[in-house]
């Protein structure tokens, strides 16, 4: 069997998503033929260079903008308008994409981003490959772009995630309810105590895991400093340099300050809480480690619809400022049962080893 996972690398959770399944794929299914594939690659540069940069600067610097833009691509009204003309513009931009496809056909596609899956399903549509096309949705929420001709099978995170398929016409048949894949290593088990002690914390003191993804973005500093005092702190800065820096000169005794880190599931295991933006791999990896959230700077539109969707479930709080923040931490640690409370409707929500759903997706 030839197996083609696709992804686009703009936003690094569709990436980490394609990555699981390929891994797994790699490990369980030796006899295929498996492939990851950056549909991007195999673009035009300019349009290339639109998706990275564009996004990146969107999502970091112009949030308002980014909200505006998805806002007004996901309402009925302007799909109408808009939809069309973003086709004949990704048509212009993926020749050699499409061309790849055509002359790998393979036997299962799985795409974790729109735009790989809009290219493949047209494809399969016009009767140019006959593969099984699956996208996997990588949020909670579903925008407009996701929804595409020719795809077999919508992979989805949770039972809200199929209603708004369906409300948008999609065949319940269609929807695979399996939770966004993550690495299998979230889904192992840990000792608290003795990952604490590994990276030379308490291993009895309440603990606050600190991280807004790969760009170190928001408040993260003030909450460090509103927090340093009542629980001991794993902080991660990612790419954010000036924040490492001067957190290391700060040199917090009940704080451990990263940049870059391989180790992310084993930070999750040593915490009692992270407070983090909802990403939807984000959200799913904690979810995968029974880890309650504190969600801060959610990016206008997907990460809005996945903390919200998570809080409808009672998992997770926004904080709007750092104060509030060290507020739902405080009550966190004064009352356990509350935290206790988040842990089991997690457990209820969450979908348990989601790549293991791969091997019914093979055999339908």
């Amino acid at each position: 069997m030839k197996i083609l996972v696709l992804h686009s690398s703009a936003g690094g959770g569709h990436r980490k998503a394609a990555e699981a399944i390929f891994n797994y794929l790699r490990n369980n299914h030796k006899d295929a033929q498996v492939k990851i594939v950056d549909s991007l690659e195999y673009c035009s540069w300019l349009f290339r260079f639109s998706y990275h940069t564009g996004y990146t600067f969107l999502v970091n610097h112009a949030t308002a903008i980014w909200g505006f833009l998805f806002g007004a691509t996901s309402s009925a009204v302007s799909r109408k308008i808009l939809r069309k003309p973003a086709v004949i513009l990704n048509h212009i931009n993926t020749v050699k994409f499409r061309e790849f496809l055509i002359r790998e056909n393979p036997d299962l596609i799985i795409s974790t981003h729109f735009l790989s899956s809009e290219v493949s399903g047209i494809l399969k549509s016009n009767g140019l490959i006959n593969s099984k096309v699956v996208t996997v949705i990588t949020d909670f929420g579903v925008h407009s772009f996701w929804l595409a001709n020719g795809i077999d099978y919508y992979w989805v995170a949770s039972e809200k995630t199929k209603d708004i398929l369906i409300e948008e016409g999609i065949p319940d048949k269609s929807i695979l309810v399996y939770g966004i894949p993550v690495d299998v290593k979230f889904e192992a088990s840990f000792n608290k105590q003795l990952l604490r002690q590994k990276i030379g914390l308490d291993k009895n003191k309440f603990t606050v895991l600190l991280a807004t993804g790969s760009f170190g973005i928001g408040p993260l500093e003030e909450i460090t400093t509103a927090l340093k005092d009542h629980a001991q702190i794993i902080l991660v800065c990612a790419r954010n340099k000036k924040l490492y820096k001067r957190m290391l000169r700060l040199n917090y005794p009940q704080v451990k300050v990263y940049a870059f880190v391989d180790n992310m599931e084993e930070l999750m295991a040593s915490s009692d809480i992270i407070i983090t933006k909802p990403g939807g791999l984000s959200v799913s990896e904690l979810l995968a480690m029974d880890l309650a959230p504190i969600f801060i700077c959610a990016i206008p539109g997907q990460e809005e619809a996945n903390a919200r969707i998570l809080m409808e479930q009672g998992i997770g709080f926004f904080a709007k400022t750092p104060q509030e923040a060290k507020e739902k931490t405080l009550e966190y640690i004064q009352n356990p049962q509350k935290l206790e409370q988040v842990r089991s409707n997690i457990r209820f929500f969450k979908k348990t080893n989601p790549l293991q759903n791969i091997n019914n997706l093979i055999n339908k």
